[in-house]
């Protein structure tokens, strides 16, 4: 009998995703590598299985309710029944309120939020019947407010609401659900944002950490690292939360 603890992480073909897929199969579990293009999700599937773990790359939008439950049905048959879910996908559609379309609005609510439900209503019968699960949600620091982000904050609030009821209608059957919240992080999503405001990177980063207590950028090992605390088994005690990854406190 197959053991080995099963995990699905969702937009995990870069960035976040990508450094919490690699750590949970450091960890000992077989990854599902979830995102919009399966061709993407191979790279991080290569690269754990030369380090000896095990993984499957699904090519599913996480918006896509039947497409939803088919790879959810193909990861318990192909890796097994998975009980860890990392609802790390997501999009931004920058703008101020005055230009925001309801395309923004709805693209990014349907990614974090209806993505998140949709992926998490799957995987729960898995993680009930186990007796077992985690379920860690990614928020943002933007939860509290960014200009120019109605509906990114707007989402990011929102997970944290939807963690918490989470927390508490699926505690008795041994799953928690945790959110976390990162800072600013090191991904090609950041670069672009430097990109679209006109400076380099480096320059983007280096602006950050002056207004970060520990005075650097996170890092995706960052995320990561707490998402291992969460999904692993001395964390059993610990639901409804949300932590804040951000180099210093938040309000």
């Amino acid at each position: 009998m197959n053991t080995t603890r099963t995990a699905v992480v969702t937009g995990a073909a870069r960035g976040i995703g990508a450094g919490v897929a690699k750590r949970l199969a450091a960890d000992g579990l077989s990854v599902a590598v979830i995102d919009l293009d399966e061709q993407a999700c191979r790279p991080v599937v290569e690269e754990i299985e030369a380090a000896g773990g095990r993984a499957l790359a699904v090519g599913v939008d996480v918006a896509d309710e039947p497409g939803v439950q088919g790879a959810v049905d193909r990861i318990a048959r192909e890796l097994g029944a998975p009980t860890v879910l990392v609802n790390n996908a997501g999009i931004t559609r920058d703008n101020l309120l005055f230009k925001m379309t309801a395309d923004d609005w709805d693209a990014v609510m349907n990614v974090h939020l209806r993505g998140s439900f949709l992926m998490t209503r799957a995987v729960q019968g898995h993680m009930t019947e186990a007796g077992w699960g985690r379920i860690v949600n990614l928020s943002s620091t933007s939860a509290l407010g960014n200009r120019g982000q109605a509906n990114y904050s707007a989402a990011k609030a929102g997970i944290q609401g939807f963690t918490k009821t989470l927390a508490i209608e699926l505690g008795r059957f041994g799953v928690t659900a945790n959110a976390i919240a990162p800072g600013f992080i090191e991904t090609e999503m950041t670069a672009e944002t430097a990109r679209r405001i006109g400076m380099t990177f480096e320059e983007f980063k280096a602006a950050a950490a002056t207004q970060i207590p520990v005075a650097r950028t996170g890092r995706p090992e960052d995320i990561a690292h707490a998402v291992s605390f969460f999904a692993g088994e001395g964390a059993g005690f610990v639901s409804g939360q949300v932590l804040y990854v951000a180099g210093g406190p938040q309000d």
